[in-house]
């Protein structure tokens, strides 16, 4: 348990850092479209036609359905529309304010197909974009996600700021994290957030930071290119709608 301290890039040299693209799409993406755009990506990737992408998004609200989500942790079926996502994990919920990254990444290569030493790295990545706020993020035992003390709210009590649901195929990851930044985080109890009922949920905004989105996206760039190695803007957006560099 605790904060992820090491700056060190923690991904194999196996796959000689070579360059991830890096897309940011403007506007609310609907969650079938990327899924779909997920999926050709990471055929196009295990075939050797394209390069890996993190491409960062925002979805209309709406609740996803991980391959282990139970039925009595919807709450309010008919809050917000709700999506099957072949990810692992249970509810979670996304929308406007909140800063979800797919990450398209050789799984196989980079970490020898190592899948919890590369959602330990997804979490280090989350915690040291949010270093950069100066927000404490921590890891819990037993828990995939990134978490926030809150002596505000009790002595033990903290909150979730960030999820992460994958999904490897072919030896590529499919979905990513979501960082909460201004979501409406009113949404949160029509679920059982990742199945955790006995924590919170927060946001950047909620803990008293106005930072904007492109202050996020700025900090996870920086951030992702200390574990993972360089980025350059996307070449092929043809799938990935009002994307951008």
């Amino acid at each position: 348990m605790g904060k992820v301290t090491s700056a060190s890039r923690i991904a194999s040299t196996t796959a000689d850092l070579r360059t991830v693209e890096w897309a940011v799409s403007r506007g609310l993406i609907d969650y079938p479209q990327a899924c779909a755009a997920m999926e050709d990506r990471v055929r196009r990737i295990a075939e050797g036609s394209a390069c890996e992408l993190v491409w960062l998004l925002e979805h209309p609200a709406l609740y996803t359905a991980g391959t282990s989500s139970r039925r009595d942790h919807l709450r309010a079926p008919s809050r917000l529309p709700v999506f099957a996502a072949t990810r692992g994990g249970q509810h979670t919920y996304h929308g406007p304010g909140q800063r979800v990254a797919y990450v398209m990444l050789d799984v196989r290569h980079r970490f020898t197909g190592d899948v919890r030493a590369f959602v330990r790295t997804l979490e280090a990545w989350v915690i040291h974009t949010l270093d950069r706020f100066n927000v404490r993020g921590e890891t819990r035992p037993g828990r995939v996600g990134v978490w926030v003390r809150r002596p505000d709210k009790g002595p033990q009590s903290e909150d979730k700021i960030a999820a992460i649901g994958l999904r490897i195929q072919k030896g590529i990851s499919l979905h990513g994290i979501s960082l909460n930044v201004e979501p409406d985080l009113r949404h949160y109890v029509g679920i059982v957030p990742c199945g955790v009922s006995d924590a919170g949920v927060t946001s950047l905004s909620d803990l008293g930071l106005p930072v904007t989105m492109e202050d996020v996206d700025n900090a996870l760039r920086t951030a992702f290119e200390g574990l993972f190695g360089p980025t350059a803007a996307a070449k092929d957006l043809s799938l990935v709608a009002g994307a951008a560099p």
